[in-house]
């Protein structure tokens, strides 16, 4: 398959290189990443492969940078902040035509992505001016109590590749605001979508060495070293708690400040008298925003028993008029990330179906050759199924019903467009369905009865709950979960904070 002459544009335009000490640069290997189109299965370009060396390098002018940055008066820290989100709003067809071509998700939901990510960079622009400290009398009188905010020093920041540019914005955002360097790595299957938006803040006036980007295909090779280094003062990852889980312990050593953003396994709790047509609406966001592949997605629908099948079958039928394929085309669902992705969702659902779960819509993937039928377009005698190019990495929108405890698309996540309905019977019962797990980042909870909602937005064991609505992000507030989903918070007024340390002087009077 051809690549489309925009798309080659796009493509061409972007850096390939590393980017450290404020330079493009090859990596010093010689070595190169290709970048595969996840809907064909196609290598779109290369990119640099860093080595250690280049990771330490990288580290070098982050170090080198850290005290003038430090420095820099706040204002002029946000006016660059400011300038990267007005070149990211002009240009935002481009970054999410990249993003498409990288990652695989429909171009609307990449501009959608485009539009939040750069919200970050505005939000934390006026942040940048706001860290200040406090200044009191001490409780005996006899002294002075002052505190100040500095920034934590030169951070190492790992990206996902699921939101590859707002996983981005929402980490360099306030470590630019803050004044912190960086070494970012992104990930190995969507590199491009960082290294355009490290061509857009060396645009917006960035200095050099503030922010470096290295990409590699193994990400243990080039962050180990780093890690292991004590000039780095903090790592913020995104990405699975398996992964967070050693990078926590390769940290430990030097006591790094961490933030982690780690998995989920989300329960969207739906009680007899919520408003059913919203319920569904906001679970097909909750699900189906970036095919699924996100840690908010839902994961798992607690339905009171005399409303369940009714809600499968409305989850069921809005199913069914999604169209699947590139995401260059019109199309609402755009194909996995990659191969392994598509095995494990399939795995999932095979089991949940050998266990007993009625798939009432999809269960099988929409590959030429595939049974998708109208999982593709809504219209099962269009044979859109064998249109789909064979190497794609394409799952159906799937609904399951009446799945059994035990089955594993409850316990662990799904990352992939199915939606697995399970009734309860009490209130409690919902709760306690919802708390049964290791992670604890987000909930869904639908109810008309604002005592309910209280209720069970203060037991629900997670870091944010989306209250009649299916989606919570937002940069202006903050994010991250409790339990194995880790700790810290990225956005709001928290997010900065992530950045700062607080040092306290003790001023005698006497």
């Amino acid at each position: 398959m051809s690549v489309a002459s925009d798309e080659r544009t796009v493509l061409d335009a972007t850096p390939k290189q590393l980017y450290i000490g404020g330079e493009w640069r090859d990596a010093s290997g010689g070595g190169t990443l290709a970048v595969e189109d996840p809907a064909t299965g196609h290598t779109l370009c290369e990119v640099a492969d860093a080595t250690a060396g280049d990771a330490r390098a990288a580290l070098d002018a982050a170090c080198a940078a850290q005290a003038e940055w430090a420095a820099h008066p706040p204002r002029e820290r946000g006016e660059i902040l400011r300038r990267a989100y007005e070149q990211m709003t002009e240009r935002a067809d481009e970054l999410a035509l990249l993003m498409t071509l990288e990652m695989g998700k429909a171009l609307a939901e990449s501009k959608a992505e485009i539009a939040y990510a750069s919200e970050f960079f505005r939000w934390n622009a006026e942040e940048a001016v706001r860290i200040d400290g406090r200044y009191a009398t001490a409780p005996n009188g006899a002294g002075r109590l002052l505190t100040m905010k500095q920034p934590v020093g030169p951070c190492l920041l790992i990206t996902p590749w699921n939101f590859p540019t707002a996983m981005g914005t929402r980490k360099i955002g306030p470590a630019v605001a803050a004044g912190c360097t960086m070494v970012v790595k992104p990930a190995k299957l969507t590199p491009l979508s960082m290294l355009a938006l490290a061509r857009i803040l060396e645009d917006a006036g960035l200095p050099k060495g503030v922010l470096n980007v290295v990409t590699a295909k193994s990400a243990s090779s080039v962050t180990g070293p780093l890690i292991e280094d004590p000039r780095l003062r903090k790592l913020s990852f995104t990405g699975s708690t398996e992964v967070g889980r050693k990078l926590i312990e390769q940290s430990a050593p030097n006591v790094l400040r961490l933030s982690m953003e780690l998995g989920g396994n989300a329960p969207f709790l739906v009680f007899e008298d919520a408003d059913l047509d919203a319920a569904v609406e906001g679970a097909m966001i909750a699900k189906l925003r970036n095919i699924g592949e996100a840690c908010t997605a839902a994961n798992r629908f607690h339905v009171a028993a005399p409303i369940a099948g009714e809600f499968a079958d409305r989850l069921a039928a809005k199913m069914r008029t999604l169209k699947v394929g590139r995401g260059t085309d019109d199309v609402d669902i755009g194909p996995l990330v990659d191969e392994d992705t598509r095995e494990k969702v399939t795995e999932l659902v095979d089991d949940a179906i050998r266990n007993g779960a009625e798939p009432l819509f999809g269960g099988d993937d929409v590959r030429a050759g595939g049974s998708g039928g109208s999982a593709v377009n809504g219209d099962a005698d269009d044979g859109a199924a064998g249109r789909l190019d064979g190497a794609g990495h394409f799952y159906a929108p799937t609904v399951l019903k009446g799945v059994a405890p035990g089955s594993r698309v409850l316990s662990e996540e799904i990352f992939g467009p199915v939606a697995p309905v399970i009734a309860f019977d009490s209130e409690d019962d919902a709760i306690a369905a919802a708390n049964d797990t290791e992670f604890g980042l987000v909930a869904y909870v639908y109810t008309r009865d604002m005592k309910r909602a209280l209720r069970v937005c203060e037991a629900l064991e997670t870091g944010m709950v989306g209250l009649n609505q299916g989606m919570v992000s937002n940069p202006a507030a903050p994010f991250g979960g409790v339990k194995q989903s880790g700790f810290g918070r990225e956005g709001g007024y928290e997010g900065i904070e992530e950045y700062l340390e607080t040092k306290y002087v003790a001023i005698n009077m006497d």
